[in-house]
């Protein structure tokens, strides 16, 4: 495959945006972690969501990730 004489800039390009988008799948991933750690450690407190109902015997059932 031939780029031509700009062979430099768009390989730099291509990894430039292979980075970015490989951090914002990181950053994601870490950040959906630490958001279902903190609606844990919520929910073990005894602060429930407002989706689940009041009267369930397993609000768990009722979880969705």
């Amino acid at each position: 495959m031939d780029l031509g004489p700009h062979a430099g800039v768009i390989l730099a390009c291509y990894a430039a945006v292979t980075l970015v988008i490989a951090g914002l799948i990181l950053w994601l991933v870490a950040d959906g972690r630490r958001l279902a750690l903190q609606l844990a450690a919520l929910e073990e407190r005894g602060i429930r969501r407002r989706s689940a109902k009041s009267g369930d015997a397993e609000p768990e059932a009722n979880a969705r990730i």
